[in-house]
């Protein structure tokens, strides 16, 4: 069994107290996670502050070369990470090995190009003198990061602040600590210098908790549940830290009756289903035009119903376990009060057949649901499972009113042929992302964030490298006159 420690100053550290890791596929403990509390975040602050002056002037050309040198190591390493990755998480290998530890090496290798990238504005005042602006990093940054992409995530809000110049304390989630520790291991071969990266394992009730309330952490990036991040905003706002939310999601999947379906229809249950509906930008509630609505119900299902549900491990599992016994037990509360408020299950919500080695795994069958009021607790609330929900529309307006209808506001996905009124509703969705004919294709010099309860603030490209500095002004006066 492993015991993981704490990574603060450049050396790992553990602590008396600990927490049990478990692999969600099977059920057993795998191994001890430190329990940190505010002592700990108080050292890795406090060299996270040594650290600072030093690395804020570090030439961008070599902190752009350990960020690289980060992004190979991982590159190096992606069987063992993504194991790794499955152990902790449940998710399918082949998902790990293709899709996220790449897009975690992807994150430095980004992040090490757009910083040497990073404009600064310059404007002449006739007459009068010349503006310029200093993006200067802010300090030290605390970065919490969530259990459903652990290293994917983990990276993507650590490379900016690292490429920016901060120093940063982080938090994995307790849940998938593991790769965090290696990418420590990884960080002190390739000699990032000691405070510049600290990590501390733990709560969030307690060491995350810490690390918002520390007044030695000036940023804060935050990415987990709505109702969290409303507390992380409460607790920073009398501090005056910069914080930047990325929360939930209750995203609306709208399909027309014009709509190629052979593209649409896979994608939707890719939208749906993807990393077992633990993605934020999962599109739980699939809206679909009246006249096209049965047609879109069968073959959809039918795709549905034929996930393979197994071992992460095998090859051939499309669907792993869920993250936990506690969110396995809270996902299937949801199934059942949808079909308490009039649902129709039309297939799911099972626990299904499994191998041996995953007898005692939280793992539940891709659930699709039909029916259901958009209005209900259902279809308001986010499940953060493989639950899915299907609702019929007429026109633009309703399925308009219908998206928009919600607390969130992070993403939507709109499958249609016709231009115009792709254009039209892109503009009139309320989120931070509309995907049209496709879903979570990315590029990452672009903005990512929600709108409403889904968050504030916006990571990607130069927004990222934004958060994490100030813009300085510089005045200096001339004179345009010609000495004699």
């Amino acid at each position: 069994m492993r015991r993981l420690r704490n990574f603060i100053a450049g050396s790992f550290s553990e602590t008396s107290a600990t927490l049990e890791n478990v692999n969600p596929a099977t059920g057993e403990v795998v191994g001890l996670v430190p329990d940190s509390d505010a002592a700990d975040v108080d050292r890795a602050a406090q060299a996270a502050r040594a650290a600072f002056p030093a690395w804020s002037k570090t030439p961008v050309a070599e902190r752009a070369r350990l960020l690289e040198a980060l992004a190979a190591k991982i590159e190096q390493h992606t069987e063992e990470l993504a194991r790794l990755e499955v152990e902790d998480s449940g998710k399918p290998l082949t998902r790990a090995r293709t899709l996220e530890i790449p897009r975690a090496a992807s994150n430095f290798r980004f992040f090490a190009t757009a910083v040497q990238n990073f404009h600064a504005e310059t404007y002449r005042t006739d007459g009068v003198g010349l503006n310029y602006t200093l993006n200067q990093p802010r300090g030290v940054a605390g970065c919490i990061s969530p259990w459903n992409l652990p290293l994917y995530l983990f990276t993507w809000k650590i490379a900016p602040a690292l490429a920016a110049g901060c120093t940063v304390v982080a938090k994995p989630s307790e849940l998938t600590p593991t790769t965090a520790e290696r990418l420590c291991e990884f960080a002190h071969e390739i000699g990032l210098p000691p405070g510049v990266l600290n990590v501390v394992h733990g709560l969030g009730a307690k060491a995350g908790a810490a690390i918002v309330a520390h007044r030695g952490i000036n940023t804060l990036s935050f990415t987990g549940g709505t109702v969290t991040g409303a507390e992380v905003a409460r607790v920073a706002a009398p501090l005056f830290k910069k914080v930047g939310l990325e929360l939930g999601g209750k995203n609306p999947t709208l399909v027309f009756a014009d709509a190629d379906l052979a593209e649409a229809i896979p994608a939707c249950v890719q939208a749906a289903f993807g990393n077992q509906g633990q993605i934020c930008l999962c599109g739980s509630r699939i809206l679909v035009e009246e006249s096209i609505y049965e047609t879109f119900v069968e073959k959809f299902v039918a795709i549905a119903r034929n996930l393979v549900v197994g071992d992460p491990l095998d090859p051939a599992t499309q669907q792993g376990s869920l993250i936990s016994k506690t969110h396995w037990e809270k996902v299937r509360g949801h199934v059942d009060r949808a079909v308490a408020e009039g649902g129709k299950l039309l297939c799911g919500g099972t626990v299904p057949n499994l191998p041996e080695r995953c007898k005692n795994g939280y793992f539940l069958s891709p659930t699709v649901i039909a029916g259901l009021d958009p209005k209900c607790r259902t279809n308001q609330e986010e499940i953060f499972g493989p639950v899915a929900t299907l609702m019929p529309f007429r026109g633009e307006r309703e399925a308009l009113e219908i998206a928009n209808g919600v607390d969130y506001g992070l993403s939507a996905s709109l499958f249609t042929t016709n231009l115009g009124r792709a254009h039209r509703l892109a503009e009139a969705l309320e989120c931070g992302t509309v995907w049209v004919n496709c879903w979570l294709v990315r590029d990452l010099r672009v903005p990512f964030g929600g709108v409403k309860s889904s968050g504030v603030g916006r990571e990607g490209g130069d927004h990222a490298l934004r958060f994490f500095t100030d813009p300085k002004t510089v005045c200096i006066r001339y004179s345009d006159e010609v000495p004699a």
